[in-house]
């Protein structure tokens, strides 16, 4: 994780990891086309010449978008394309030639869900700026931006923690490189994080990757063992009593929790990592409160925080 110097003198603003692109691509200009968008210090390229090879990606790495080639749109793009539906947390985008055969192709790929479509050859040099707001972790940094208000982070720095924290989407996270990239000491930053009603920083790196995990569990093609492997977890079993110390609950019941409901369980006595609970308030617009309402970000419709983006018009958006 890089940091840059704030403008306004407070604490350096966070620059997120570099988004994890998985590419199926068939054909060598396409494969070009993703390294030239992807250089190595703006996203990490995978590559998988088989629909085989594509969806085992999905289950050993946390893909932040995944690109399809269509050019020859044979059965395994298909299929591959088809995966959309299995991992809607991942943009997905096709990628074709500007020709009037390919009409058809396009309307499949919005019936898919697909984010959009990028023109072979004429996309190529704006792919990045296309494809870079809709991956899973520029979405998931989005939606989370602003803490919850009952989590009492209110200075320049705890702030500025939190957004590095949900920066890293759900993967894990030192201590010591958020105080690096904040310019302070590992002790200094985790001491001013707690201040006051505020949880422990080490409880707050775990309830994001909670939160990224109960995202993933939604998707029809991970399992627990997925989730718990991509996010960085030793094990399910480490996923499990995590989940279990942090939020209070089990690791199936994540699938069906909002962002909200974690939230909740996390204040009503899971913030801190040493004896005695937090005398943080409930969450304002929480479940208990106020049914129906929710504090920090809203998930979407069908409990998901960072649905995948689709395009209501089977056409490329620009």
């Amino acid at each position: 994780m890089r940091s840059a110097t704030s403008g306004s003198g407070g604490p350096p603003s966070i620059v997120a990891p570099p988004p994890v692109v998985l590419v199926y691509a068939p054909r060598d200009r396409v494969r070009g086309m993703a390294r030239t968008a992807f250089p190595r210090r703006r996203g990490r390229v995978l590559f998988a010449r088989s629909a085989t090879e594509f969806v085992a990606h999905f289950r050993s790495t946390l893909v932040d978008a995944a690109l399809v080639d269509l050019g020859h749109a044979a059965d395994d793009a298909w299929r591959a394309a088809e995966l959309a539906r299995d991992f809607p947390s991942v943009a997905f985008f096709g990628v074709v030639p500007l020709r009037s055969a390919d009409a058809p192709s396009i309307t499949r790929c919005a019936g898919l869900g697909f984010a959009d479509v990028l023109i072979d050859g004429i996309d190529d040099g704006c792919a990045r700026d296309l494809v870079g707001p809709r991956t899973f972790s520029s979405r998931f940094a989005t939606a989370l931006h602003e803490p919850p208000e009952g989590f009492r982070l209110l200075s320049p720095l705890q702030r500025a923690a939190w957004r590095a924290i949900v920066a890293h989407g759900g993967r894990p996270v030192r201590t010591s490189d958020l105080a690096q990239a904040l310019a302070v000491t590992r002790e200094h930053l985790s001491r001013t994080f707690a201040a006051g009603e505020a949880p422990n920083l080490k409880r707050v790196i775990d309830l994001v990757r909670l939160v990224a995990a109960a995202e993933l569990a939604k998707n029809p093609g991970h399992d627990i063992r997925d989730v718990a492997h991509v996010l960085g977890f030793a094990s399910s079993s480490h996923l499990s009593s995590t989940a279990q110390r942090v939020v209070g609950t089990k690791p199936a019941s994540l699938a069906r929790l909002r962002t909200v409901d974690l939230f909740e369980r996390f204040l009503n006595g899971h913030g801190r990592s040493r004896g005695g609970t937090s005398d943080t308030p409930p969450v304002v617009g929480s479940v208990d409160e106020h049914e129906g309402a929710s504090a920090g970000p809203a998930p979407a419709a069908g409990g998901s925080l960072v649905p995948a983006p689709a395009t209501d018009d089977p056409a490329p958006q620009r």
